[in-house]
C-alpha cells in the first residue's frame, strides 16, 4: 500500500484537520503534543508484530514471555508453569533437550509464536480477544494444545488482553469485566500460604500448603496487612520452636519447617494467629493435594519419609475421618484435594457433608469437561483456577462462569514456577471470583499480584468493593 492509499483508506487528512480544531477549541498550551495524543486516539489500534523470547520463572526454569506491538505501544505478558501436570490439562511445549536447562527449555514455543502466531495475528484487533485466542486454537489443531504450545498461545493471549484495556484505555480488571458480561467488581479475599510441604517443599510434610484467609477484614489493604503480620509471628513461633533453620521456605514463599504431621503445622499456625490479636478475622484453608501421594486406594501420609512409607497408609474413608477431626478442632473452612484425582466417590461424599468448602484442583485442572462432570456429580462445591491449565483469556472467562451458574466458588490460583506478571490480580477483580491464591506475603512474583491488588482497591476509591465476610457468595 502506498502512502496516499493509506491516507485515503483511513482518512487521515480529515482526522488531521479534526485533530487542529480540537487543539484550537481547546486552547491548549502545547498544540503539537495534543494533536499527536488527539491522532493516536483517533486511528484504530491493530496488532503489529508478537515477539517472543525464553526467561526464567521464580525456580529458575525457563518459559515464555511475550511483547505484542500495536501502534498504540507494546504490552508483555508471561506464563507460569506449575511443579506438576496432569494428563487432562493443556500441554506447555518443552523442548526435551537434557543437554539445555535439563529439557526444560521452551525455544520451540518461543519459535511458534515468532513464526506462527505473530504472523496469523498482525493486523487483528486487540480488542477482539476471543476472535484473537479463536485463530491460535485454530492454528493450533489440537484438544491439548500441544502442536503450538499451551504456554506460547496463553503467553499472547494475556498480552492481547492487556492490549485490548489500553485500547479501550480502561484498566485491565474493567476489559476483563466487559469481556466476561461481568457488571461488578469485586476485590477478592487473598489466600495466604503459610506453611508448605508436599512436592512444593523440602521437608517431610505430605500435604502441599496451611493456608488463611482474613476473612473478618473490611478491606484488602486489611486483609493484605492480617496476611502480612500473621506470617512474621509465624517466623518467630517457628525459630522458638525448631530454630532458624526452621524457616526456609518452599517454592510459593510458605515455611518449611521440619515436620511431617500436618496436626504440627496447624498448631504452629494457631499459635501465630493467636499472637497476632486477630483471632476472630482469621479462618484456615489445607492444600492436600493429595494425588501425590496416593497409591492404589490408600494415601501414604508418610511417602516423603521413606524410612516410615507405608507405615502411615489411610483409606478413603480414614482421610475422611481425619479432615472431620481437624474441621472440629481448628477453623478450617477450605480444603483443596482432598482425595486422588479419580477418587470421585470419597470427594462426592465429602462435599456432601457440608463442612467446608471443597475445592478441585487436580480433581479439575481447570478442563472443561472434568468440571461438568464435577458439577453434575457434587463431586465438590469450588474451582482452583490455574489460566496456564487452560491456555487463553477467553477459556477462562468460559470456565468460571460454569462454575459460577452452579453456585461454586472460584479461587485463582498462582502457580509453584511464577512470574512477575500480576494478571491474575486483575483477572480476580474482573471475573469478581472472590477468592484469590497468590502464595505467601513475601517474594517478588506473589507480592507482584498482592500488590496490585492493593493498587485496585486504591483506584476504585469508594467504588472499591471487597468481598470479605462474603467470601462463599
Amino acid at each position: 500500500m502506498s502512502v496516499q492509499e493509506y491516507l485515503d483508506k483511513h482518512m487521515l487528512s480529515r482526522r488531521i484537520e479534526d485533530a487542529v480544531n480540537a487543539a484550537v477549541r481547546a486552547k491548549t498550551p502545547d498544540p503539537v503534543l495534543f494533536i499527536s495524543n488527539h491522532m493516536r486516539k483517533s486511528v484504530p489500534s491493530v496488532i503489529t508484530k508478537v515477539k517472543a523470547r525464553q526467561i526464567l520463572d521464580s525456580r529458575g526454569i525457563p518459559t515464555v514471555e511475550v511483547d505484542l506491538h500495536t501502534n498504540k505501544g507494546v504490552f508483555r505478558a508471561s506464563v507460569p508453569s506449575g511443579a506438576s501436570s496432569g494428563m487432562y490439562e493443556a500441554i506447555e511445549l518443552r523442548d526435551g533437550d537434557k543437554g539445555t536447562y535439563l529439557g526444560n527449555g521452551v525455544n520451540r514455543a518461543v519459535k511458534n509464536i515468532n513464526e506462527k502466531i505473530s504472523v496469523a495475528l498482525v493486523g487483528m484487533d486487540p480488542t477482539l480477544q476471543s476472535q484473537i485466542d479463536q485463530v491460535m486454537i485454530d492454528l493450533d489443531k489440537t484438544e491439548n494444545k500441544s502442536e503450538l504450545g499451551a504456554n506460547a498461545i496463553l503467553a499472547v493471549s494475556i498480552a492481547a488482553c492487556k492490549a485490548g484495556a489500553a485500547e479501550k484505555e480502561v484498566p485491565l480488571y474493567k476489559h476483563i469485566a466487559d469481556l466476561s458480561g461481568q457488571t461488578s467488581l469485586l476485590l477478592p479475599i487473598p489466600v495466604f500460604t503459610l506453611v508448605t510441604g508436599g512436592k512444593h517443599a523440602g521437608n517431610n510434610l505430605a500435604i502441599q500448603e496451611i493456608m488463611i484467609l482474613p476473612v473478618g477484614s473490611k478491606t484488602f489493604e486489611e486483609a493484605l496487612q492480617i496476611g502480612s503480620e500473621t506470617y512474621h509471628h509465624l517466623k518467630v513461633v517457628i525459630t522458638e520452636k525448631y530454630g532458624a533453620y526452621g524457616c526456609n521456605v518452599g517454592e510459593d514463599g510458605g515455611f518449611a519447617p521440619d515436620i511431617s504431621s500436618l496436626r504440627d503445622g496447624l498448631d504452629l499456625v494457631q499459635e501465630a494467629i493467636g499472637r497476632t490479636g486477630y483471632k476472630e478475622k482469621i479462618k484456615i484453608a489445607i492444600g492436600v493435594a493429595a494425588t501425590e501421594f496416593c497409591i492404589g486406594t490408600k494415601y501414604d501420609l508418610d511417602f516423603k519419609t521413606p524410612n516410615k512409607s507405608g507405615q502411615n497408609f489411610k483409606s478413603g474413608q480414614d482421610m475422611i475421618d481425619m479432615y472431620k477431626e481437624l474441621c472440629a478442632d481448628y477453623p478450617v473452612v477450605s480444603i483443596e484435594d482432598p482425595f486422588d484425582k479419580e477418587d470421585w466417590e470419597h470427594v462426592k461424599y465429602f462435599s456432601s457433608l457440608g463442612m467446608c468448602q471443597v475445592v478441585g484442583d487436580d480433581l479439575l485442572m481447570s478442563n472443561p469437561k472434568r468440571i461438568e462432570r464435577a458439577i453434575q456429580e457434587n463431586a465438590c462445591n469450588a474451582l482452583l483456577l490455574k489460566v496456564n491449565q487452560i491456555g487463553t483469556v477467553t477459556e477462562t472467562i468460559e470456565v468460571v462462569k460454569m462454575a459460577k451458574d452452579a453456585q461454586w466458588g472460584v479461587v485463582i490460583s498462582q502457580r509453584s514456577g511464577e512470574t512477575e506478571d500480576s494478571f491474575i490480580a486483575d483477572l480476580s477483580v474482573g471475573l469478581a471470583t472472590g477468592q484469590i491464591k497468590a502464595g505467601a506475603p513475601c517474594r517478588g512474583e506473589r507480592l507482584a499480584k498482592y500488590n496490585q491488588l492493593l493498587r485496585i482497591e486504591q483506584e476504585l476509591g469508594d467504588q472499591a468493593v471487597y468481598i470479605g465476610e462474603k467470601w462463599r457468595t
